[in-house]
């Protein structure tokens, strides 16, 4: 029986590969990272993460996961939402981006935030455990996505929200060739920077190959949530995208996309 492949970039492989690739390219780019998101999106993640942090609606005493969250900007930040009460789990595939989050944490006084090595598709914690999850700039590495989602949503107690942050498909089209001559450049940054060109070009291919927004909606949906939408940001460089596990007994529902932001 012939093994199913998926996409790595632009190269089909393997589907039990994939994950094992891209960890290699987070472990050769894990002490550059933070730096290499500044260049890349002239600062502007940072907003991106705020926004996105806000919209998963988490409150004082919540418990919360930061999926695929790496080096913790966004666990920084649902820390100081949720407060000593609440529980923030950061969760990353990648051991060395986790070493590079657990220090940042520390330095900033979060010493208390869970750090867990593990899998998008198969997550470790109880169904029904969480009051709010957070993906930023990860599910495109995902190897099963829709897998991921159901994953998610199990873990979510009814009404509480999921919150993608991710590139997503730029909606303005006389601004396509400058974006695409800015990004090509990447590789080349990352090679000064970090000495290794490879992993940024993997970037721009991992971008192209993700979902567009009405896609990305529709496999939400798919998945089981209720109330999904997005917003784009930066005309739609990158995409928000937030949906709810359903109550017990209710109809599924969808929501029109939000108005673009940026």
């Amino acid at each position: 029986m012939t093994e199913e492949n998926t996409h790595f970039g632009f190269t089909e492989v393997p589907k039990t590969e994939k994950a094992e690739r891209v960890a290699q390219v987070f472990k050769q780019v894990a002490y550059q990272y933070d730096l290499m998101n500044d260049v890349m999106s002239l600062g502007t993640h940072r907003l991106m993460k705020r926004m996105a942090v806000e919209a998963t609606r988490a409150r004082p005493g919540d418990t919360v996961l930061d999926l695929a969250g790496g080096t913790g900007d966004l666990s920084l930040l649902l820390a100081e939402r949720v407060g000593s009460n609440g529980t923030v789990l950061l969760c990353d595939i990648n051991a060395a981006m986790l070493d590079v989050g657990r220090d940042r944490l520390i330095d900033q006084g979060y010493s208390d935030v869970r750090l867990i090595q593990g899998d998008a598709e198969c997550l470790p914690v109880a169904d029904a455990s969480l009051n709010a999850a957070i993906i930023g700039f990860g599910l495109r590495n995902v190897t099963d996505k829709d897998q991921a989602l159901r994953a998610i949503r199990a873990a979510l107690i009814p009404g509480a929200r999921l919150v993608i942050l991710e590139f997503s498909k730029l909606q303005i089209p006389a601004l396509v060739p400058a974006y695409n001559a800015f990004s090509s450049i990447w590789p080349k940054v990352g090679q000064w920077l970090t000495g290794d060109a490879a992993p940024y070009q993997y970037l721009i291919e991992s971008i192209a190959m993700h979902p567009d927004q009405e896609t990305l909606a529709s496999m939400m949906r798919e998945a089981g949530f209720v109330g999904v939408g997005y917003s784009n940001l930066g005309g739609g460089v990158a995409a928000m995208h937030y949906g709810e596990a359903p109550m017990p007994g209710a109809a599924s529902t969808s929501q029109s996309p939000d108005t673009s932001v940026g």
